[in-house]
């Protein structure tokens, strides 16, 4: 066990005084950006949740994520999520005030079976049932490329139309591809350059949309 000496003490115990201080270091850190005053506050986010000013610098908005994004919560617009880790990450009191259920399909057991009869992943059989159920809803993944790259598909075939995509699936297959395709889209969007991403900066993404729903 380390031994940091009777005279060690912490810089703060206490939550908001954490958050807050990392918030100044992010600002002191980040330097010059090109980011609006809409879109910043989800750049923190995401920083925060990864330490990674690279990935925080990627981020990529369609012009109208933000006020879409905040639309879709403050509507009550269902969220689908590609796994569970992200559907467990998100705010879900917040989310719960404006009336929005946060889903993910991705181990239902009709998906599941129907994955298999395909011989195709179960989180593009998810996309598919999710696009059902979700109509104007924020799709969260982080996870899996090819949702996200099915999700892309069946927009481009008039077959879906979320109200917001937040995707940075993260990995070394389809991952930077599925969001340059995502990136050519001319629906709201909020995505990243490149194979880093995942589930937690996907929620830290989301968490800051409902945030400013809560206070706009």
């Amino acid at each position: 066990m380390m031994d940091f000496g009777t005279d060690f003490k912490p810089y703060t115990v206490q939550p908001q005084k954490i958050e807050g201080r990392s918030f100044e270091m992010i600002d002191e850190e980040i330097g010059d950006h090109s980011f609006t005053v809409e879109q910043y506050p989800i750049v923190q986010r995401v920083i925060h949740a990864s330490a990674d000013f690279e990935l925080g610098r990627s981020l990529l908005f369609h012009r109208d994520a933000i006020q879409s994004g905040i639309h879709a919560v403050r509507s009550g617009k269902k969220v689908v999520a590609d796994v569970q880790m992200v559907q467990v990450g998100i705010n879900k009191p917040r989310m719960e005030k404006f009336g929005c259920d946060v889903n993910v399909y991705i181990s239902d057991q009709d998906v599941m079976e129907e994955a298999k009869r395909l011989n195709t992943t179960r989180a593009i059989v998810s996309m598919r049932k999710a696009i059902k159920e979700a109509d104007g809803g924020i799709f969260a993944i982080g996870n899996a490329p090819t949702a996200l790259l099915e999700l892309i598909g069946l927009i481009k075939k008039g077959e879906a139309k979320p109200g917001l995509i937040i995707g940075m699936p993260v990995g070394f297959v389809s991952a930077a591809e599925s969001k340059e395709e995502l990136a050519k889209l001319d629906v709201p969007f909020i995505t990243n350059v490149g194979r880093k991403g995942g589930s937690t900066v996907t929620v830290a993404a989301l968490n800051a949309i409902s945030i400013l729903a809560e206070k706009v």
